[in-house]
């Protein structure tokens, strides 16, 4: 089987943290999403993997490279403009010729990887595999419904009036007869092909189309909400470890990861928590389900429930950060009036004197 991972995109929901970087490398829990995509891929028995790659094209090729740290041949598939999942699979065709392969969307994280899903769809005679979720808001998904014997019986992309609660994750299986399917389409009125209508046309076309209901949870990182909930559940599972240095006036139990080179000087850290590399923490506490990405400073501070990334500084604010996404090359310092929290958003090389 091969692999196809689809990475392109504009990330609007994310603005401003995506306006100048591409969505999928926003780390969670100190990993780019688009590389835990690869490591779940990797770990289920496949090493070629092709990426569909927009806008954001140059900075994924750079970040990723060619797949060697995670031994993958890794092949780059440009995408014009944003035309739909099905236009993606249709223009990867001569990359994954006649072979099964794995669609997964490069901003979802889903929980127990696809090991398991890959092992049953290998051994099937199935032409497709999709996989399901129950949500609450299923307006907002791709929906199924399914039969009385468990069966697809029609799929409808973002319906108002939802026949079910089934929506589909970015995970999707298939063999040779989608390009046929895709092949069959029409746009829908967004100007996409979308890859319901595919699946819609195999069921309806008589091939073997098996739903699979996942039971674990499953996040798509398209907004900031969902970003921060996803590192919450990364962090929860992670395996923690210590590589950095804690002195003696510090408190760091056991649900915190320090990786190397970081230095925690009179802090708290309650997890569950990671300090990047080369990260200082120091007089602060950073609280639970916080992430610190590598060369960061928090001096002098409070905050919990974030995520910050790479080489920002944030430095004498009395008042508490929480429920916060800020982005790179970002400083925080502290102006005199105080209010008691601070909620934000912030893009790369921002500058915010907090009153």
């Amino acid at each position: 089987m091969k692999g196809l991972i689809l990475s392109g995109g504009k990330g609007t929901r994310l603005y401003p943290i995506t306006f100048n970087r591409a969505k999928q490398l926003v780390p969670v829990a100190n990993k780019p999403v688009l590389f835990r995509v690869i490591e779940a891929i990797k770990e289920a028995g496949i090493d070629d993997i092709g990426i569909v790659i927009g806008d954001t094209g140059a900075e994924i090729r750079e970040a990723v490279g060619h797949g060697r740290r995670w031994g993958v041949n890794i092949t780059y598939i440009p995408q014009e403009a944003p035309l739909g999942l099905a236009h993606a699979v249709k223009i990867s065709q001569d990359f994954l010729g006649d072979e099964r392969f794995v669609m997964f969307l490069g901003d979802n994280v889903i929980q127990g990887g696809i090991s398991g899903l890959i092992r049953q769809f290998a051994s099937s005679a199935w032409n497709s595999q999709v996989v399901l979720t129950q949500v609450d808001q299923p307006q907002h998904y791709g929906v199924a419904e399914l039969d009385e014997q468990g069966k697809i019986k029609r799929l409808i992309e973002k319906p108002r009036n939802p026949p079910s609660n089934l929506a589909l994750v970015g995970i999707y299986m298939f063999d040779h007869n989608v390009f046929t399917a895709v092949n069959a389409i029409k746009p829908s009125w967004r100007g996409e092909l979308e890859i319901t209508d595919a699946i819609q046309w195999l069921v309806e076309n008589g091939f073997a189309v098996h739903p699979y209901i996942h039971r674990g949870w499953w996040i798509d990182t398209g907004k900031p909400i969902d970003m921060l909930e996803a590192n919450n559940r990364v962090l929860a599972e992670l395996e923690h470890r210590i590589e950095g240095y804690i002195d003696r006036d510090s408190k760091v139990d056991h649900l915190v990861t320090i990786e190397r080179g970081a230095e925690i000087i009179n802090s708290v850290i309650r997890g569950p928590a990671i300090i990047g590399e080369d990260t200082r923490i120091v007089n602060s506490y950073v609280g639970p389900f916080t992430s610190i990405f590598h060369h960061t400073v928090i001096e002098d501070s409070e905050i919990e429930h974030s995520i910050v990334l790479d080489h920002s500084r944030i430095v004498g604010i009395p008042s508490r950060i929480e429920d916060s996404i800020i982005g790179r090359d970002v400083e925080i310092t502290y102006s005199p009036i105080k209010p008691k929290a601070y909620k934000m958003t912030l893009g790369d090389h921002s500058r915010v004197g907090l009153l």
